[in-house]
């Protein structure tokens, strides 16, 4: 029972992927160009991407097109090695923008094919004098930087180190060489630290603490913007338990009592990244938050279970095991009274780890407002596209199975 409470509570925790990025090749992708074409009626694509007026337009003041307008600026991407870094890179690439992707090691980039048709530039973005001495971006080089760096853990050090200090070198970089708007990944779940919940995490304090600084350096008169898109959470975060479920293994969700359990309308990689770059032309969002779920209603965790069961073709009724809630408790008060005791920083993490699997487990990452919902990819439909084709293993979202158990199921899908 608690080796299965310490997998339910990292699985939890990859849902910390709403506000970490990463780009899930599994993704059914859409070519806007082709389904969605720019002589469609403004009202139609409203319905697919999102409705609510006519965005408007920064040049010229003519309506954009969700998921196809293109003002040609110069794009950078910073974070482009992670999941939805990578989709935004290909979106922008896609869409006609000169786009030039950021990442620390540029010889990975050069086997990556969603990095074709952008140049890479290699730089470090948590070394602040050379952001700041002009090393990232020189004068004129970028008009738009449209950032989607994120910790990877979720641990205090790595939260500030990443998603505020990092990305504030790179937010101070881009203003000072003239670029006009930033646009932000952020987290649907910053709200919480923004209430000041006593449950709040690390890494939604220091998004919160970095969309404070966007506010102050859009607010000295300048051509500087900003845009803050708060996803509620990424397909590839409820997507973790396929393979075992396949394999006739129960559903995992968390029992919040009388089988209630937390909902989301999780929003797919390729529709997210399309928003982002719709940031780019659209002033719908200037110097503002926009949270974002994807098209559903928004399904609860053992609907989430029901769906796999469904579309993976299993017989008779759905496994599902529900883990009480109150589990995390008790790992989460032992993990710190350890810390605390001991001041110890690898122990404070691992409370940190349980108090988001426990955050995820209770809190519903749901938007109901029409232009709080983006996209057409519904998540049975990217289940449908994962138990064809398969899905990529990651570490950072993936708890249930292994590497091993996600490459063989994408071999019998091959072999069938």
């Amino acid at each position: 029972m608690v080796r299965l409470a310490f997998l339910a509570s990292a699985a939890a925790a990859a849902a910390l992927a709403g506000g970490c990025a990463a780009f899930s090749p599994s993704s059914p992708s859409f070519s806007r160009s082709s389904s969605v074409p720019t002589t469609t009626s403004l009202n139609i694509i409203d319905q697919l991407f999102g409705g609510g007026n006519a965005p408007t337009n920064p040049f010229g003041g003519k309506s954009t097109v969700p998921g196809e307008s293109c003002t040609g600026e110069k794009i950078a991407v910073v974070g482009s090695t992670g999941y939805i870094g990578k989709a935004v890179v290909r979106e922008s690439v896609r869409r006609g923008y000169p786009t030039t992707a950021v990442l620390r090691d540029a010889s990975k980039g050069e086997k990556e094919d969603k990095f074709k048709g952008a140049t890479l530039r290699e730089f470090d973005v948590t070394d602040r004098e050379g952001c700041l001495n002009g090393e990232l971006f020189e004068p004129g080089s970028v008009d738009v930087v449209v950032s989607c760096l994120a910790s990877r853990t979720g641990s205090k050090k790595d939260s500030f180190d990443i998603d505020y200090q990092a990305t504030l070198n790179v937010a101070e970089a881009a203003k000072a060489a003239g670029a006009r708007r930033f646009v932000l990944l952020s987290a649907f779940c910053v709200k919480s630290a923004e209430r000041n919940d006593p449950y709040a995490l690390q890494f939604q304090y220091a998004k919160m603490k970095m969309e404070g600084k966007l506010r102050e350096m859009s607010s000295d008169g300048g051509k500087f913007d900003h845009v803050s898109v708060r996803p509620t959470a990424f397909f590839k975060s409820v997507s973790g338990q396929l393979e075992v479920v396949n394999g006739g293994s129960p559903f995992v969700y968390f029992d919040l009592g009388d089988k209630k359990c937390a909902t989301c309308n999780p929003i797919g990689e390729p529709d997210l990244a399309a928003a982002l770059i719709d940031c780019v032309a659209d002033d719908a969002h200037k110097n503002a938050v926009w949270n974002l779920g994807g098209p559903d209603d928004g399904l609860s965790m053992i609907e989430q279970g029901e769906l796999l069961h469904d579309v993976l073709g299993k017989e008779g009724e759905p496994k599902l095991l529900g883990v009480p809630i109150g589990i995390f408790d008790v790992i989460i008060n032992g993990l710190q009274w350890v810390a605390d005791t001991f001041k110890s920083e690898k122990f404070e993490d691992a409370a940190e780890f349980g108090r988001i699997g426990r955050y995820y487990a209770v809190e519903d990452m749901l938007t109901t407002d029409p232009t709080e919902k983006y996209g057409r990819t519904t998540l049975r439909e990217h289940y449908q596209y994962i138990a064809e084709n398969g899905q990529e293993y990651d570490p950072y979202t993936t708890v249930f199975g292994s590497e091993s158990a996600k490459e063989e199921f994408k071999k019998e899908k091959v072999e069938a």
